[in-house]
């Protein structure tokens, strides 16, 4: 491979990489939204067929969000493999986790032991106490209304 065409792969995994950062953030933004929007239905009785509808949509925008994610990564991939003996070990973000990933069981514990640090635990484990606290943790908005 020349120069001139490992700098140009270089280049497109550094957009790619980019790309598949924003994706994350909007998915992550998407997501944000249909919390938001539940608990708003929730608090102000909102019909529930307009809620589930919209919903809906938000899963769909994301499910798009993901595919298009999912081009990119498989494009990054491929980029990586060709990259692999120009650059050494440099851009090879994705193939190493691809190589080095545990299975579903794997992933899971991941993400608990994530969940459970304080910086990420934080806001949660106080909404969760205030719930049960202060909402007695029974669905509190339908035990208040009643």
């Amino acid at each position: 491979m020349s120069s001139v065409e490992a700098s140009a792969l270089e280049r497109e995994w550094v957009v790619l990489q980019g790309n598949i950062e924003q994706h994350e953030r909007n998915a992550l933004v998407v997501k944000l939204v249909a919390v938001v929007l539940f608990t708003a239905a929730m608090l102000f009785s909102l019909a529930g067929d307009l809620t589930a509808w919209l919903i809906g949509i938000l899963w769909v925008q994301e499910a798009m969000l993901r595919t298009f994610q999912a081009r990119m990564g498989t494009r990054i991939l491929r980029i990586e493999e060709l990259l692999r003996g120009a650059v050494g070990q440099a851009m090879q973000f994705h193939s190493d986790w691809v190589a080095a990933r545990n299975g579903l069981m794997g992933m899971v514990l991941e993400y608990a032991r994530s969940a459970i640090r304080p910086t990420v635990a934080f806001p949660y484990g106080v909404l969760l106490l205030i719930d049960l606290v202060v909402l007695g943790g029974s669905g509190g908005i339908e035990a208040s209304a009643t």
